[in-house]
C-alpha cells in the first residue's frame, strides 16, 4: 500500500525523493516506479550505457528493479551486480519459472518443476552476487499471453510453493511473489504469504479486476506488467485510444505517460515497472509520477473499454 509515514519513506537511501512515491513491496518501501530490466538485453554490445543507465535509474529515485536469471542468460542480472552498490538501498526484484533457450523457437522454456525452481534460484543468487534476494515471484504459466506449460511442466501450485516456502525458511529469498496466476491460484497461494503479484494489465486490459481488488484487500503490491499493452500481435495499445491521447494533449503530457499515470491513480498498491534501454524514455517514465489526473480526466479513461479478453495470444 502507499507508504505515508515519516518524510525519510518518500525519499531513496541515497536520499533523492522516490519516483511515484512511497509505496510497499511486504515490509520493504521503495518507489512505486520502478524498472524492468528485461530491455537491458539490447544493450549487450555497450556494457558502459547499461550500467550508466542503472545508475540513472539511482539518480531519478528509482530504488525497485525487476529482473530474472533468464533475462539474457544472465546478462541482465550481471549488470544490476555491477551497477548498484549497497548504499544505494535498490531493491531486487527476481523470478523463477523459466530458464534460458538460446537456441529454441522462443529465448525461454517452461522451468515450472519444484527442483527447477530451486535451480533458478541458486542461479539467480550467483549472478547477482547476493546472499538473499529480497523478492522472488513463482512465474506462474496459467495465463496468456506468453509460455504455457506442457507435460511434465503442468505443476500443481502448492508443490511449488512448498519448495518456494522452504527457500524462504532457507533465508535465501525474503518474500514469494507470483506472476501470469489465476485469480484462483492467489487464493490458493494467500496461506503461503504472497508480497507481489505481476499479471498483465493495462487501461485496455482490465481482466484482472477482481484479483486487483484481492490484492489491495490483503496489502499485496500490484505489479502490472505490459503496462500500456501493444507488446504482443493483437494486444490493445494504451498510446492509441483516443481518451488517453486527449489527456496526454490537455496535460503537455506524452500518451505513454497518461497510461502510466493511470495505472498510479487507480490502485494504491499499484508498482509500476516499466522498461527501456534509453535514458530519455526512463527520464519520462519517472515524470509520470508528477502527473495529476483530475477527477475528470480520471472518469474519461476510466470509461477506456478493456479489450483484452477478445484478443487470442500464444
Amino acid at each position: 500500500m502507499t507508504a505515508n509515514g515519516s518524510p525519510s519513506r518518500r525519499l531513496t537511501a541515497t536520499g533523492a525523493p522516490r519516483a511515484g512515491g512511497a509505496a510497499t513491496i511486504g515490509d520493504l518501501t521503495v518507489s512505486r516506479i520502478g524498472y524492468g530490466a528485461m530491455q537491458l538485453e539490447r544493450l549487450r554490445g555497450d556494457r558502459d550505457a547499461a550500467i550508466a543507465l542503472l545508475r540513472r535509474m539511482v539518480e531519478l529515485g528509482v530504488d525497485h528493479v525487476d529482473t530474472a536469471q533468464f533475462y539474457g542468460d544472465g546478462f541482465v542480472n550481471g549488470l544490476i551486480r555491477d551497477a548498484f552498490r549497497p548504499e544505494d538501498g535498490v531493491v531486487v526484484v527476481s523470478k523463477v519459472g523459466a530458464e534460458p533457450d538460446p537456441g529454441g523457437p522462443f529465448p525461454m522454456r517452461p522451468a515450472q518443476r519444484p527442483e527447477q525452481l530451486r535451480a533458478g534460484v541458486e542461479a539467480n543468487l550467483e549472478s547477482l552476487g547476493l546472499d538473499r534476494i529480497p523478492v522472488v515471484n513463482l512465474r506462474r504459466l496459467d495465463t496468456r499471453p506468453g509460455l504455457r506449460a506442457e507435460g511434465d511442466q503442468v505443476v500443481d501450485i502448492d508443490d511449488q510453493l512448498a519448495v518456494m516456502t522452504a527457500l524462504r525458511d532457507e533465508g535465501k529469498i525474503g518474500a514469494i511473489g507470483l506472476s501470469a496466476v489465476t485469480l484462483d491460484g492467489l487464493r490458493r497461494a494467500l496461506p503461503a504469504g504472497i508480497t507481489c503479484v505481476q499479471n498483465l494489465y493495462s487501461l485496455v486490459s482490465r481482466d484482472d479486476e477482481e484479483m486487483l481488488r484481492l490484492c489491495t484487500e490483503e496489502q499485496i503490491a500490484w505489479v502490472p506488467f505490459f503496462p500500456l499493452g501493444g507488446s504482443f500481435p493483437g494486444l490493445p495499445k494504451v498510446t492509441d485510444e483516443p481518451a488517453v491521447t486527449a489527456a496526454a494533449r490537455s496535460l503537455g503530457r506524452t500518451p505513454a505517460q497518461v497510461g502510466l499515470a493511470w495505472l498510479l491513480h487507480h490502485a494504491p498498491n499499484t508498482l509500476l515497472i516499466p522498461g527501456t534501454a534509453d535514458a530519455g524514455h526512463l527520464e519520462a517514465n519517472v515524470a509520470a509520477g508528477t502527473i495529476d489526473l483530475d477527477d475528470a480526466a480520471l472518469a474519461l479513461l476510466d470509461a477506456v473499454e478493456s479489450r483484452s479478453a477478445d484478443v487470442a495470444l500464444g
